[in-house]
């Protein structure tokens, strides 16, 4: 692997991974408020913790490369569930719009999963998948 595909992984990780790095500790300033508006989702608010916690840990899992297929994947489903849920809302373009993030956003995590962590990331260093094939 070339070293802009190194450089270039790795920015795809962190960039990827901010999003619900800086959610996930934003939600702890108010987690009652959170909890409320998963409940207007129809998810159960007692769910408020698990969810700051899956953020927190999978968006940190992401930015050093830890398991980087099962993160990307399961931060990929919770952006098509959590854009379903909370965004599609066909006559609201704002929604939509949002809709629409949540989607592509999906959609880089699954290229991720894809394409694997590159050779800075603790999967090279341990030899899982495409990251040590290709480092």
């Amino acid at each position: 692997m070339t070293q802009m595909n190194a450089f270039g992984l790795l920015a795809a990780r962190l960039a990827l991974a901010a999003l619900f790095i800086v959610a996930g500790f934003g939600k702890l300033g108010n987690v009652e408020g959170f909890a409320g508006y998963m409940a207007s989702g129809g998810i159960p608010a007692a769910l408020a913790w698990p969810v700051i916690l899956f953020e927190i840990g999978f968006g940190l899992a992401l930015a050093v490369g830890l398991q980087t297929r099962l993160a990307a994947l399961a931060l990929a489903a919770f952006c098509v569930v959590s854009g379903l849920l909370y965004h599609y809302v066909p006559g609201d373009q704002m929604q939509m719009t949002s809709f629409l993030k949540n989607i592509g956003l999906a959609g880089g995590y699954v290229a991720l999963a894809i394409a694997g962590a590159g050779a800075w990331s603790v999967d090279a260093k341990f030899g899982r998948g495409a990251a040590a094939a290709t480092a």
